[in-house]
């Protein structure tokens, strides 16, 4: 199976990274490919054997089928009933994947994990690994890490805030961070439109904080009114039209009401699933959602991972949440391109034209509908917090006024770009302003802004990030390049380094070449061989060399 350019980005990053650490981390959203990702990496990392470890059961049989779809290799699974054959050198599956519960639960915490001996297993692979920094998993961690030359590698989508600094400490790096957004500017993803809906009578201010997320018990309270239900399910029906929704409840009696107001508005439109839903029921209700017997389903924590249905064009938050990661979860349900050109997009070269091609076909966008209320004192998620990962906060504070004022659907991501370029705008002419003042205190500087050369925003430092230096061999690498590592952040210092290696495996001009031409005002993107001739032209012209041009 072919990788996506991103894809492959990933994956040569991660080796690079496991030159230098033991355990790394790639962040992708829903719907970009995670798990072609990682079986690409256990292609790589033949004979070694692979160690996979996710947390609900729905992952365990995706992570099966896709892994021997790619690989073509044997993967067993460790699971309930399911049994890994660990007999014999010759009879022992190349991959393995299972549980954590299976791995720890029951043995005084060590389950099933003493069945396998870890210098058997050259790599452990962590899905969904915001949920790593658990004990359970620290644990599985800690035991295949036994052995000295296992390498380790974590995958998730965009994590909460809060996340990042603990995944700092299960995780030695970060080797890849790819975000909605860009996904979305890549044609792989489908654009977010965000509504917000005032509802009077929500009132969040009250509501205590418990795990860095609203307190479950109060929440309830408030979502359980039935002036409130109402004020959520009347506005969906409205809004949604013909459109295929999925809702996001906080509660089983919250969900439970829902659904039973929306069939009351418009009978047999809706079904409700939670945790404690018999499986049979669970794949009726789903499989008749699919079908478009039911055009609402309302859901309790169940559709968060593991779900995927390309036809959702609509979610609804009709619960809000103080949790980045859990509202990209929630949002990623939506975002996958329809079914009908999911193979075309792939084929596709460019960027433009895979935008293009989803803004031609039957789902051009998502739609996410948020209810606010009073919040208080709580920071709630929006769908401009998960779509500006990298982006400044102040940036952000004005699209979600923008949106917030809209009183309709807008495009979270032509929003963005607006509040990015008015940035741009404000610095440009800050810029101006101070040399204006250098030119009348007769001051002159050569020094280049190595991110205004590669046309790059500064990347904003993540939680995993803090407090961590870069490797003497990386400030080499960048002070080679005539770029001063001591000006950098460690998260600024680690973009412009993939930036440089990634220009160097396409075969692009080199840092030193595009500034030279950009000094002379060529400002176009071209290969190294192209960009070698051009400035030894430029030299001939001017009557100065490469070296000291």
């Amino acid at each position: 199976m072919k990788l996506r350019d991103y894809q492959r980005e990933a994956a040569d990053n991660i080796m690079r990274e496991w030159g230098n650490v033991r355990s790394t981390l790639v962040v992708m959203p829903t719907g970009t490919g995670k798990t072609v990702l990682f079986a690409d990496i256990i292609r790589q990392m033949q004979p070694q054997r692979a160690m996979v470890l996710a947390h609900r059961e729905e992952l365990i049989f995706q992570a099966r089928d896709k892994i021997g779809a790619v690989t073509g290799l044997d993967v067993q699974i460790e699971m309930a009933d399911y049994r890994a054959d660990e007999h014999g050198m010759f009879s022992r599956s190349p991959v393995v994947v299972s549980t954590v519960q299976t791995h720890t639960v029951g043995g005084d915490g060590w389950g099933r994990m003493s069945k396998f001996d870890p210098a058997n297993f050259g790599l452990l692979i962590i899905d969904e690994a915001h949920h790593a920094t658990a004990q359970t998993y620290r644990r599985c961690v800690e035991w295949y890490q036994q052995n000295p030359t296992l390498k380790v590698l974590g995958v998730t989508a965009t994590p909460d805030r809060a996340d990042e600094a603990a995944l700092g400490q299960v995780f030695e790096s970060v080797a890849y961070d790819y975000e909605i957004l860009d996904a979305i500017n890549g044609g792989w993803l489908v654009p977010i439109e965000q509504q917000v809906v005032h509802v009077h009578g929500l009132d969040y201010s009250r509501c205590r904080t418990t795990a860095g997320d609203l307190n479950g018990a109060d929440l309830a309270e408030v979502l359980e009114m039935e002036k409130n239900l109402h004020g959520i399910a009347e506005p969906t029906i409205k809004i949604a039209g013909e459109r295929r929704a999925v809702i996001f409840a906080a509660t089983v009696a919250q969900a439970e009401r829902l659904t039973e107001i929306f069939n009351r508005y418009k009978p047999g439109c809706a079904g409700f699933v939670c945790g404690a839903t018999d499986k049979d029921d669970r794949r009726r209700i789903l499989t008749n959602f699919a079908d478009g017997l039911l055009q609402f389903v309302v859901n309790v924590g169940v559709l968060t991972e593991g779900f995927d249905d390309a036809g959702v064009e609509l979610i609804v938050m009709a619960r809000p949440t103080k949790s980045r990661a859990l509202y990209a979860q929630m949002a990623g349900r939506g975002t996958r391109p329809a079914a009908d050109i999911a193979g075309l997009i792939s084929d596709l070269e460019t960027a433009d034209d895979r935008c293009k091609v989803i803004a031609g076909s039957s789902k051009p966008r998502c739609l996410i509908v948020d209810f606010a209320g009073n919040a208080g004192r709580h920071k709630l998620m929006t769908s401009a917090d998960i779509l500006g990962g990298k982006i400044d906060d102040e940036i952000l504070d004005r699209v979600r006024k923008s949106i917030d004022d809209a009183g309709k659907p807008v495009d979270v991501s032509a929003e963005i770009e607006k509040a990015k370029a008015e940035a741009e705008r404000a610095r440009l002419a800050e810029a101006a302003r101070r040399a204006q003042v250098r030119a009348r205190v007769d001051y002159r500087t050569s020094k280049v802004n190595p991110f205004d050369v590669f046309a790059l925003i500064p990347a904003k430092e993540r939680g995993w990030d803090v407090g961590k230096s870069l490797t003497e061999r990386q400030e080499n690498v960048l002070r080679k390049q005539g770029i001063d590592p001591d000006t950098l952040t460690y998260a600024q210092g680690k973009q412009l380094l993939n930036e440089l290696f990634r220009r160097w495996d396409a075969g692009l001009a080199t840092y030193a070449q595009t500034k030279i031409l950009q000094r002379n005002g060529i400002m176009a993107p071209m290969r190294r061989e192209d960009a070698s001739k051009l400035i030894d032209q430029i030299a001939k012209r001017q009557g100065w060399g490469k070296q000291g041009g």
